[in-house]
């Protein structure tokens, strides 16, 4: 008998930053938590070359069955910080 695929319905998804850059497209992300999980990179990231590095702000897919590992699925935008005014005279 086969088992059904998971339904995206199923999945967590959480907000966390890359703490450690590992091996093979693998990371140790920090979630908004608290927790520290291993994750890898989705499928569309690896095929449109998209690079993640410490730092970036990650959107991550928990499945409901291992909470330690997730799946990176988008690269969030950095806010741009706020310039300094310069002053007129």
């Amino acid at each position: 008998m086969c088992m059904p695929n998971q339904q995206k319905e199923d999945l967590i998804d959480m907000h966390g930053d890359v703490t450690q850059c590992l091996s093979n497209g693998f990371f140790r992300v920090k979630l908004e938590n608290g927790f520290v999980i291993l994750a890898h990179l989705s499928g569309k990231i690896r095929r449109n070359s998209i690079r993640i590095v410490l730092g970036d702000r990650v959107l991550v897919q928990l499945s409901p069955y291992d909470l330690t590992r997730g799946r990176i699925v988008y690269r969030l935008r950095k806010n741009p910080q706020s310039q300094p005014q310069s002053p007129t005279s």
